[in-house]
């Protein structure tokens, strides 16, 4: 398991959504399938050390403009949007149009990984997709010899869009801002899972070589990407 540091505590009204660096290891170590010997085996569940204190999402004032003061004083960026269930992603450069499936904890403190290669995962204890701080979905690079959703999410470019389709309805639209290629001993854990001052998301998946050894591959491709266009529910017409 890689050292991939610690979470600092936030004192601000978003810190909450800070998550800890031993859900960071499983969430990129366990997307992705092992191969040993020329034969991919199921992903590997990493134990989380501290499973008992994982933030929960918590509801962000709903449709709060931009530079709208918060209850702590402190002023957040960019529109916000109401706690709703992601239901679909759609990546148009990638050609990405899949069902999301909440990626909670086993009874035995692991958090659960996709089972096939194109469904994506979203974590539930991380904030939903449009709400304030960063949501964070997971999907395979590939799986069981077959390439996965994410296999090309490092050809995302600055600029692309990601949208969100939401159980209430609504609609969150990102828009890439960087695409970063890590070696997984160097992870920047508070960069991406650290708390920030605006509804942000993450796409996360592994690349570059696949270390036999250790089980995974050695590096990760991050995706960041902030909401740009809230929609609204549609209203059901007479």
């Amino acid at each position: 398991m890689t050292d991939t540091g610690t979470v600092k505590p936030a004192g601000n009204r978003w810190g909450r959504y800070a998550l800890s660096a031993a859900v960071l290891v499983l969430s990129l170590v366990g997307i992705t399938a092992l191969v040993k010997g020329g034969q991919e085996e199921q992903p590997r569940q990493i134990p989380l050390a501290a499973a008992a204190s994982a933030p929960e999402a918590a509801p962000a004032a709903g449709g709060a403009s931009s530079a709208e003061a918060s209850s702590g004083g402190e002023l957040t960026s960019g529109p916000l949007m109401s706690t709703s269930k992601p239901t679909r992603v759609v990546i148009p450069a990638l050609d990405v149009d899949v069902p999301l499936t909440g990626l909670g904890q086993q009874p035995d403190g692991t958090m659960q990984v996709p089972t096939d290669a194109k469904t994506v995962g979203w974590y539930t204890k991380a904030p939903t997709p449009g709400a304030l701080g960063p949501a964070v979905l997971a999907g395979h690079v590939d799986y069981q010899k077959q390439p996965g959703t994410f296999n090309k999410l490092s050809d995302l470019k600055p600029g692309d869009s990601v949208n969100v389709d939401r159980e209430d309805g609504s609609m969150a639209m990102f828009t890439v801002v960087k695409v970063e290629r890590y070696a997984k001993a160097n992870f920047p854990t508070d960069a991406v899972y650290g708390a920030i001052n605006r509804a942000g998301l993450r796409l996360i998946t592994c690349g570059g070589d696949f270390d036999t050894t250790a089980g995974h591959y050695e590096d990760n491709i991050v995706v960041y990407a902030d909401l740009t266009t809230a929609h609204p529910a549609r209203t059901p017409t007479e």
